[in-house]
């Protein structure tokens, strides 16, 4: 690889770099239907409604996506995340998959069934292609006009089956997938990606380490096979007040488990606000030797909140802008139940900002 720096790992080490909001939260606001989501390529679809998909809209709304990548961008988003949080064939499966459980239950077999499935794979290839496309016009629109580089992030997300936790308390050594499933399941994804040029894979949300090395095993796998190589962002869930993942990890723990894939950038997403995440920013900002990252959500869920979250914008933006000021962040943005309202008041909030210094990537 050549010694020149990656121009995202550049702009890192200059200024706070800002990552987009939600997307689900936005498509929200387009109180779409099921005719919507199945447009005509579906119309006939006889399984599962599909209302409810999001990574479908690629293919039937694709210009809704786009205006939603284009909001984010226009509010000051550096970086804007591909859709495809769960466009994997295990991840799209309960929409897409009309095959059942032949022994009572999802198991190793019928999850071979679906990570096999020629025409899901195919569909699931083609959803990250174009999410990646429709991204990539959207961020090369906005750049042009605005004459400041815009990347787009592949989002490679958790899966609703882990290699670690049995899905079945009354029977705690049960796995329903297993590494190698969940390794093809993501090679899938990564593989249309990287061939869509995104500028960066981001595995995200992690809440069972087991999953994420999957992910990463399979993402190494596409580097050696196509050779491309481009920057890694992973990003770890601490799924309440005990600090630990889902899995059970501290976010030490979690740093350890995953450092063998040298991503460009660490940090933390999703489940907490600002304010139940900062205690895990500051731990995590201490011992970790990469990039830095942070998007929370919006606070904790509250139904009776215009987009299910409490943290406005102007809430939301001083509380991970004092993150920046203290040294912790190299790039921030928003998690569920941010808007382009919320991005518009970190880009702002964070402008005058030192990013959070770091060793050189080879340890000198």
């Amino acid at each position: 690889m050549s010694s020149d720096l990656h121009p995202l790992e550049t702009l890192l080490g200059k200024r706070i770099v800002v990552l987009d909001g939600a997307m689900g939260t936005m498509i929200q606001r387009y109180k779409l239907s099921e005719a919507d989501y199945r447009g005509k390529r579906f119309g006939n679809w006889k399984g599962k409604d599909l209302k409810g998909s999001l990574e479908l809209l690629l293919l039937t709304k694709p210009e809704v996506i786009e205006e939603i990548h284009a909001q984010y961008l226009e509010a000051g988003a550096d970086i804007i995340e591909t859709n495809t949080f769960s466009a994997t064939t295990i991840g799209l499966h309960d929409f897409l998959f009309a095959g059942k459980p032949t022994r009572g239950r999802k198991d190793q077999q019928f999850f071979q069934r679906v990570v096999d499935d020629p025409d899901l794979r195919a569909l699931v290839h083609e959803m990250n292609l174009s999410a990646a496309r429709i991204a990539r016009r959207a961020a090369e629109r906005v750049a042009n006009e605005t004459g400041t580089r815009r990347f787009v992030a592949g989002s490679m997300g958790p899966l609703p089956v882990t290699a670690s936790i049995s899905p079945d308390v009354n029977d705690p050594a049960f796995r329903a997938v297993t590494f190698d499933q969940l390794k093809q399941t993501y090679f899938d994804q990564a593989k249309a990606l990287v061939e869509g040029d995104v500028d960066l894979l981001v595995v995200e949300t992690i809440f069972d380490t087991l999953n994420a090395k999957a992910a990463l095993f399979a993402i190494a796998e596409v580097f050696e096979e196509t050779g491309k190589l481009i920057p890694l962002m992973i990003s770890g869930t601490v799924t309440d007040r005990s600090g630990r993942t889902l899995g059970g990890q501290t976010v030490e723990a979690f740093l350890v488990s995953i450092a063998h894939a040298q991503p460009l950038i660490i940090g933390l997403n999703c489940a907490l606000g600002p304010d139940e995440m900062e205690p895990y920013i500051e731990e995590l900002a201490r011992i970790s030797p990469y990039f830095m990252s942070a998007y929370p959500n919006a606070g904790l869920p509250d139904p009776l909140s215009e987009t299910g979250f409490p943290e406005t914008a102007g809430t939301f933006a001083p509380k991970v802008a004092k993150w920046a000021e203290n040294g912790w962040l190299n790039l921030v943005g928003g998690c569920c139940g941010t808007t382009p309202e919320h991005i518009r008041a970190i880009v702002e909030a964070v402008r005058d900002c030192k990013p959070r210094t770091i060793s050189s990537r080879n340890g000198t």
